[in-house]
């Protein structure tokens, strides 16, 4: 199925959330992975302008969001639900790591809609909200700094989500501009810069011909290594003329 379809069919669900700041921010997020379906369980203050200014770019995702009054309304129709849970809870649903769920969650957006849950920034799903839902994840974070913002935790999941969506090859921005290149050196160019390098080498003294030593050897193995162009050799001719011009100690006009 179309990756693009299958985003669509995902619903991303915050539980309460109670800054409006942290609902933009996830609308951002969302809008930056290809995903447009937002809803609303119990905001504390939404619509707000604060919103608005987090999701820089994506106001049209915070002005389709649905509110609801509790999770069941939130995920009615899904035919798959994950749970992003920061604490493992005696009863309650399947854990499993965020790549597994998404997998999970986006095979079965080939079947109808599905969702990722996310709880108040402050107190994370209930119990009740948790069991709701089939499966729970949590993002596996710095033990000794494991709070993470709500916002990046959107980002984090929906990522995942769009990865998982493109089979782990999701296409990069198009480059609007072209690479430059130049040809490659030609075996000559190269023999006349291992030569030139040798004129100066020995012109001061870094390199004595009477004692060669492997010296030679190594710096055609350094240049061979990074695959010379045509343009890269005359560079580095034109320097090493400068150092053998008889005005390199003043400016050259």
């Amino acid at each position: 199925m179309n990756p693009e379809i299958l985003l669509s069919r995902i619903r991303v669900v915050l539980c309460r959330p109670s800054h409006p700041g942290n609902i933009g921010a996830a609308a951002r997020a969302m809008k930056t992975m290809g995903l447009s379906d937002l809803r609303l369980v119990s905001p504390k203050q939404f619509p707000d302008p604060e919103a608005d200014v987090r999701a820089t770019g994506a106001v049209d995702v915070l002005q389709r969001a649905k509110i609801t009054g509790d999770l069941a309304q939130a995920l009615q129709g899904c035919v798959l639900t994950v749970a992003l849970s920061a604490r493992a809870r005696d009863l309650g649903p399947a854990p499993a790591t965020p790549r597994t769920a998404v997998e999970r969650l986006v095979a079965a957006a080939g079947e109808g809609d599905v969702a990722l849950v996310f709880g108040n920034e402050t107190s994370g799903l209930s119990n009740e909200e948790l069991g709701l839902c089939q499966l729970a994840v949590s993002i596996p974070t710095n033990p000794d700094f494991s709070s993470l913002n709500l916002g990046a935790a959107v980002q984090v999941l929906c990522y995942e989500c769009r990865m998982a969506a493109h089979a782990g090859a999701a296409p990069l921005l198009e480059q609007h501009a072209t690479p430059f290149s130049a040809p490659p050196a030609t075996h000559d160019e190269l023999e006349g810069l291992y030569r030139h390098l040798e004129q100066v080498m020995t012109a001061t003294g870094f390199f004595n011909p009477a004692q060669p030593g492997r010296l030679l050897q190594k710096v055609r193995r350094l240049f061979g290594r990074i695959a010379l162009e045509r343009d890269e050799v005359n560079i580095l001719r034109g320097i090493l003329s400068a150092t053998q011009s008889p005005t390199r100690h003043g400016r050259r006009d």
